[in-house]
C-alpha cells in the first residue's frame, strides 16, 4: 500500500480497510497529488487507486449533476478514470491536476448529453427580461417575487423545478452553471476547464442565470423581469 505517512505525516484507516490521506495543509495535499500523478505516469497501480479514492466522489458528483442519471454517471466515471490511466503521461502539469480531471469529466458527460435524443429546444429569449430601446424594462412595474419562492414552494419542489430548468439549458451552458454555481469554480477555472475565454464564461453564465430566473418567474405566475 502507498506510504502516505511519508508525505502527509499521518494517514487515516477506515473501517472497510482502505487508507486515505489526512492533509495538514493545502500545500501537503498538492505535493501528495503531484507525487501520485508522477507514479501513475510510471504505471504504478497503487498510486492510481489512491488517485481514484481521492477524486472519484467529486467526479461522480460533477457527472451526476450534468447527466442526472446514475447508470450513465457510473459509466462516465469509469470512462474518466480509464482516461486518467491511459493518458496520464500527457498531463504536463501546466494546470492543476483537478482542472485536467474536471475537463475529462465534462467531456465524458457532454458526449453523453449530445448523444441523447434531442428534446424540443427551449428558446432562452422566451424567459429572458424584455427591455425598451432606452434600457428600461418593457414590462412595468418590475415585480420582486423572490419572497414568493419561500412562501409558495417547498425545498423539494424548488429543487425539482431548478433541475428541470437546468436540463433545458444547452449542454455547454448547463456545464458552465454546474461548475460555477454548484462546484464553485472561479470564472478563470471554468474557462480553463472548458477551453473558453473568461468573457465567454461570464456571458453564458449571465444568460443562463437569467433563463433560470425567468423559469422560476413563470412558475410563480409572473413574466420574466
Amino acid at each position: 500500500m502507498l506510504d502516505q505517512k511519508a508525505v502527509t505525516g499521518r494517514a487515516q484507516l477506515y473501517p472497510d480497510g482502505t487508507e486515505a490521506a489526512v492533509f495538514d495543509s493545502p500545500r501537503s495535499e498538492y505535493l501528495e497529488e503531484q507525487m501520485l500523478v508522477e507514479k501513475v505516469k510510471a504505471g504504478n497501480h497503487q498510486a492510481f487507486e489512491a488517485i481514484f479514492r481521492l477524486h472519484s466522489a467529486k467526479v461522480f458528483q460533477v457527472a451526476y449533476k450534468l447527466l442526472g442519471d446514475r447508470t450513465e454517471t457510473e459509466d462516465a466515471v469509469q470512462e474518466v478514470f480509464l482516461a486518467v490511466y491511459q493518458k496520464a503521461k500527457t498531463f504536463r502539469g501546466k494546470s492543476q491536476f483537478s482542472t485536467w480531471l474536471y475537463r475529462l469529466t465534462v467531456n465524458a458527460a457532454l458526449s453523453r448529453l449530445r448523444r441523447r435524443k434531442r428534446r424540443k429546444e427551449v428558446l432562452y429569449d422566451d424567459y429572458l427580461p424584455k427591455y425598451e430601446t432606452d434600457g428600461h424594462h418593457l414590462v412595468r412595474p418590475v415585480v420582486d417575487w423572490s419572497q414568493e419562492v419561500d412562501d409558495r414552494s417547498s425545498n423539494e419542489e424548488l429543487r425539482q423545478l431548478l433541475e428541470q430548468a437546468l436540463s433545458q439549458l444547452r449542454p455547454i451552458d448547463k456545464t458552465v452553471v454546474v461548475l460555477s454555481d454548484l462546484q464553485e469554480l472561479s470564472d478563470r477555472e471554468v474557462a480553463k476547464t472548458l477551453g473558453l475565454t473568461v468573457s465567454a464564461v461570464k456571458t453564458r453564465l449571465h444568460r443562463s442565470r437569467l433563463f433560470l430566473r425567468g423559469k422560476l418567474a413563470v412558475h410563480l405566475g409572473h413574466l420574466p423581469t
